[in-house]
């Protein structure tokens, strides 16, 4: 089976939604310290969407091919089973054995070219949220730009996640590519 590229939708909460959220912790925003979340963000941002979308039609194209191929073999296979030991059935066994290993072989190969297709996607995502992110930092003057997601507590006042989606959302609303192409590893 291929990896399926899948992504959790996060929702990314409004400032009024984390303040609201916050006050039982109570403290005052840290003036240059800022949050924000990677996991939200390109699980919400149109671009990230439209990512997810293509990588899964891909995923599915890409399992097609080895379904198809399996069809006939899996039928081959179900043939054999109540067939008598003799030396036909031992050699077309055999040979079933060998294309069931490339079939495999193959659906391994699809399975890594999926995964650079997504590793390339979301280096060219995190490509474009990089000045997006700069922007944001600059405009609420943070000095440090920490994880919302390894943050246990307190005033999530500046946290940038949702200004930052927004403005990804200004920029790219989604990418076109296609399927990496690897070369094949001989067994």
């Amino acid at each position: 089976m291929l990896a399926a590229f899948a992504v959790v939708i996060i929702p990314v909460p409004s400032a009024a939604q984390s303040a609201d959220a916050q006050k039982g912790l109570g403290g005052p925003p840290i003036p240059g310290v800022c949050l924000l979340s990677r996991e939200a963000l390109f699980a919400n941002a149109a671009v990230a969407k439209a990512a997810t979308a293509r990588l899964s039609e891909l995923t599915r194209a890409a399992q097609a091919e080895i379904d198809q191929q399996r069809a006939p073999l899996e039928s081959e296979a179900k043939a054999l089973q109540d067939q008598p030991a003799n030396e036909e059935t031992k050699r077309r066994r055999e040979a079933l054995a060998t294309r069931w290993a490339a079939l495999q072989r193959q659906a391994a190969h699809n399975s890594r070219e999926i995964d650079a297709t997504r590793t390339k996607v979301m280096e060219r995502v995190t490509t474009a949220t990089e000045p997006v992110i700069s922007q944001a930092c600059t405009s609420r003057k943070c000095g440090l730009l920490l994880d919302r997601s390894a943050t246990l507590g307190g005033n999530f006042t500046n946290d940038l996640t949702a200004e930052v989606a927004m403005g990804l959302d200004a920029k790219i609303q989604s990418i076109s590519f296609e399927r990496e192409r690897l070369p094949e590893r001989q067994p």
